[in-house]
């Protein structure tokens, strides 16, 4: 009788693993690559202003009042991207490139993901602020 548990026991577990895999197999692809999705947020001067109140809540802390990255609440030792520079720090600066970073944040940095923090519109809003920013160089890539 044991034996049968045993045996009972070792085919459920295979079943349930075989499950597992097929059901991640059947799983949708993550999406387009960041770096080809395109801002669906017009850059109109609501949508700036939007995205500099949400900036201002969400990341001014770390990146400064201007996006300078000298904001006085950054983690020790961090240090923040500066915005406001003709360089991107994490991609080539097309804005889905910088939703994903806002999105989901920078490994191995203090930045973390707003994944489920910020709507997706206020990102997008927060975008067309940062490109309020900085030289005209980092204003927007295609």
């Amino acid at each position: 009788m044991r034996g049968m548990s045993v045996l009972i026991s070792v085919f459920v577990l295979t079943f349930l693993m075989a499950l597992t895999i097929a059901v991640g197999a059947q799983s949708p692809a993550a999406g387009p690559a960041p770096k080809t999705v395109k801002n669906p947020v017009k850059a109109t001067a609501a949508s700036v202003t939007a995205g500099a109140a949400t900036f201002k809540k969400y990341c001014s802390f770390c990146h400064g009042a201007e996006g300078k990255g000298d904001g006085a609440l950054a983690p020790k030792g961090s240090h923040p991207a500066n915005l406001t520079d003709d360089t991107w720090d994490h991609g080539d600066g097309t804005d889905g490139e910088i939703f994903a970073t806002v999105e989901n944040g920078v490994e191995g940095t203090a930045m973390k993901g707003f994944k489920g923090k910020i709507p997706d519109q206020d990102i997008w809003n927060v975008i067309n602020y940062v490109r309020t920013l900085g030289p005209e160089k980092k204003k927007k890539k295609s």
